[in-house]
């Protein structure tokens, strides 16, 4: 175990093992602070939660910084932020899959708990599992590379307004093999009728969720491989990002549909890091230009967003000053 971590990682086996017992602790308290009975999350707490989140996050990354050096600390700050920007195009979908199954406000923070849960434990094991395959292949890292190059062009040319979450091929199959129903009994992903354990729509939101963050771990992951090769600032800062995706959530639900650039901005982030990946061996780009990178061309997306929403605004009253 020891070798095997001391040759994907810096990080010593007890941080490994710390952290973790952290992440389960944390989740813990998140549940049983924010999780409470089946209620709308208020913008306020989501707020709360979300910047403790930040909080603990940033915490940790300039405690790393210090212990393992600026460049590493630099390498875990992009590979979070690059991680957070991706989570929030995940938000999008995730919206229209409570739309599609009409699940009540009252219980989607259950569903989302488990969903990031999952999330959690399928990221773990897909970059435990590239880090050695880095760690073993050196042309892997084409792969990756390609991959995200392919991801950024599947950006610009897809939408995601024509997701039907119940038509999804998981629910086809799931449906084949448990029975369903289209009633929501509280919050329980399962009830019986007429003597019939059925999967009810939160169950089914569920799993659709948690395929759809597989989907987006395949090009995630090699995101952040293209960030850094130590397997613990790779895994670290991933889940940090993943952790707080439930409370960016109820944060951002209201608006996140007018981030109208968001796409194309992940598209040019993919796209830089793709290529960043391919020339690898030609020509080492440094961490913080990758860092400057992402933050510029995030912070363009987001005020591009909201100027465009600004001045439909303005049209829109200018045209019926009554509404």
């Amino acid at each position: 175990m020891n070798k095997f971590v001391t040759d994907i990682s810096v990080a010593p086996t007890w941080l490994w093992i710390a952290f973790t017992l952290g992440i389960i602790v944390l989740l813990l308290i998140d549940l049983s602070l924010f999780g409470r009975g089946n209620h709308k999350v208020k913008t306020k707490t989501a707020l709360i939660e979300s910047g403790i989140w930040v909080a603990v996050s940033l915490g940790f990354t300039a405690w790393f910084t210090v212990v393992f050096g600026t460049e590493l600390g630099l390498e875990f700050l992009t590979g979070y932020l690059l991680e957070k920007s991706l989570s929030v195009d995940n938000l999008f979908v995730i919206l229209l899959i409570f739309s599609s199954f009409k699940i009540p406000d009252a219980y989607q923070h259950r569903v989302l708990f488990y969903g990031v849960l999952g999330a959690i434990i399928l990221r773990a094991i897909f970059i435990l599992l590239g880090a050695h395959l880095l760690n073993s292949f050196h042309w892997v890292l084409y792969i990756f590379g390609l991959i995200l190059v392919i991801t950024a062009i599947k950006f610009l040319r897809e939408s995601d307004e024509k997701i039907d979450a119940k038509e999804h091929w998981s629910i086809r199959v799931l449906k084949r093999i448990l029975p369903t129903t289209d009633k929501t009994s509280g919050s329980h992903f399962f009830i019986k009728e007429n003597g019939i354990r059925k999967a009810t729509p939160l169950f089914l939101a569920l799993v659709v969720i948690e395929v759809t963050d597989l989907i987006f771990a395949v090009d995630s992951i090699p995101a952040v491989f293209a960030v850094t090769q130590d397997a613990f600032v790779a895994f670290a800062s991933n889940i940090l990002a993943v952790l707080g995706l439930r409370a960016l959530y109820f944060v951002l639900a209201d608006w996140v549909t007018t981030l109208r650039y968001l796409k194309p901005g992940l598209a040019a982030i993919l796209g830089f890091i793709g290529i960043k990946m391919l020339l690898v061996d030609f020509i080492k780009i440094p961490s913080w230009i990758s860092l400057l990178v992402i933050f510029a061309i995030l912070t363009t997306a987001g005020l591009s967003s909201w100027y465009a929403a600004r001045i439909e605004t303005k049209q829109k009253k200018k045209a019926d000053p009554y509404t």
